[in-house]
């Protein structure tokens, strides 16, 4: 593979958003380009030295990685000097940013380096800066960049044969989620990860959250006795439904700047239509996992942590009609989890497409359910407060046992420079939570009611449906 970008082509003006800064980066003030010596040189025998910089490569300038990456400009600790994406540039990315709406956006590659290089000429106050280097292949990129750590941002297909290649080159890893496409893709990212011992976050910022630690506070102290049974709902998908119920006829070319080959990475061959890229690859068994990966990693993190839950032991899903190509509208899922040390067993549902759950006896008339509800032996929580209001106002704040996070991405960036583990790495928790919300995938696709043997990874009553577990890869694509 070659280089996506002549190293020669001038930055454009007003190419990329102007953002705000925590402060002035800790640089040279000499020329208009430098280089950036990798954390791993700078940092010997635990001794970090104190103008240094952690090097990032961001892979994945769509919507939400053009997102990520305007954020990790803001960390003065970090500097990036990378990024990649198959799509040269184009329209029709959702911004991301809620602030200012879903209207697509112009993003790929070449926005996303004009970006990183004005914004480091800014902070110089310089009219140039040119060390940004852009690519096409993440394979090229972390074959000629030794960077500290790298952001995958990439449709669901590729997060795993990206993350390992990082992973194998001990890269810091940040992942959006979900971790994987598949179920065998996460427990070996996991597996990777903890051999790997660099640090790792999934992109479920809601696990560092202040509701996050108040449910899980409220349910330590007892508010509602021990917990049998959690429901979680989500609303209607914010992608649109596909103009069609099977894959498109037409074979339209391949836009210019846009290496298909590429975006299918190791998902099976098709022509390229715009119903797949961008954006839209949600809606297709063969590139996304529906909202039980895109929002399940969200929505369970917190669910997993205050019931302290690893692997289910029987699940089982339904949903809206079905087709072969095409993720339905609806998904409900249910998951069943044994008893652990002194909790009882508990049954998790997952309702999405709209679907909802059974309406509380305890909620006042006139509320509507909106958050996960916990039914307890003593009562309910939805969220982190008790229902009805009456019984929240009677127990009142739930003692402070949990350390509050300094931030989601904080997190992670403190832990690529010596910190403790961000509260979703991959080892300890965002495998195990991308296994279970994929199970639900494969549980649908089986048709009928699946028993799991977490330790070892095996659907134990139907052997065939094991080959939902994962796929073949297509030739010259590899873990």
């Amino acid at each position: 593979m070659t280089c996506s970008r002549p190293h020669d082509e001038p930055p454009r003006p007003g190419a990329g958003a102007r953002l705000s800064r925590r402060g002035f980066l800790r640089m040279s003030a000499t020329g208009t380009a430098f280089s950036v010596l990798p954390f791993t040189v700078l940092s010997q025998a635990g001794r970090t030295a104190p103008n240094d910089k952690t090097t990032l490569a961001c892979i994945g300038m769509g919507g939400r990685g053009y997102q990520n990456l305007r954020t990790f400009l803001q960390f003065d600790e970090l500097q990036i000097v990378a990024v990649c994406d198959v799509n040269r540039e184009s329209d029709g990315y959702i911004s991301w940013d809620w602030a200012e709406g879903k209207e697509t956006k112009v993003s790929g590659r070449e926005p996303a380096r004009h970006t990183v290089d004005e914004f480091y000429a800014e902070q110089k106050g310089k009219g140039q800066y040119t060390a940004c280097r852009a690519y096409a292949d993440y394979r090229e990129l972390l074959e000629k960049e030794d960077v500290d750590a790298v952001m995958v941002a990439t449709p669901d297909h590729t997060h795993a044969v990206i993350t390992m290649a990082a992973l194998k080159k001990r890269k810091h890893v940040y992942c959006e989620k979900p971790l994987t496409w598949s179920v065998r893709e996460a427990r070996l990212i996991a597996e990777e990860a903890k051999r790997a011992g660099v640090a790792t976050q999934l992109g479920n910022q809601g696990q560092a959250s202040e509701e996050d630690r108040l449910t899980r506070e409220m349910i330590a102290a007892g508010a509602i006795g021990p917990v049998r049974e959690v429901h979680v709902a989500i609303s209607a998908r914010f992608w649109h439904w596909p103009a069609l119920l099977n894959r498109p006829e037409e074979t339209p070319p391949v836009p210019e700047g846009l290496e298909w080959d590429l975006w299918l990475g190791p998902a099976p061959a098709r022509p390229y239509h715009p119903e797949y890229h961008p954006w839209t690859w949600r809606n297709w068994w063969d590139f996304g996992t529906g909202q039980l990966g895109d929002l399940g990693c969200h929505r369970l993190s917190t669910v997993f942590k205050a019931l302290n839950l690893s692997y289910p032991v029987r699940v089982e899903a339904s949903s809206t009609k079905m087709f072969p190509d095409i993720y339905p509208l609806g998904v409900l899922a249910h998951y069943e989890f044994p008893a652990r040390e002194n909790l009882p067993p508990v049954t998790l549902h997952w309702y999405d497409g709209g679907l909802k759950p059974p309406y509380p006896k305890e909620l006042e008339p006139g509320r509507g359910i909106s958050d996960t509800i916990y039914i307890g032996e003593d009562g309910v929580l939805m969220g982190p407060r008790l229902i009805p209001e009456t019984k929240m106002k009677a127990f009142g704040q739930a003692p402070q046992i949990l350390p509050r996070s300094p931030g989601h991405f904080q997190e992670w960036v403190d832990a690529c420079r010596g910190g403790s583990a961000p509260g979703s790495n991959f080892v300890d928790h965002a495998g195990f939570l991308t296994e279970t919300c994929l199970l639900g995938n494969v549980a649908l696709r089986a048709g009928h009611p699946l028993l799991w043997d977490g330790p070892n990874g095996r659907i134990t009553n139907d052997e065939d449906a094991n080959r939902f577990l994962h796929r073949e890869y297509r030739e010259g694509w590899t873990l």
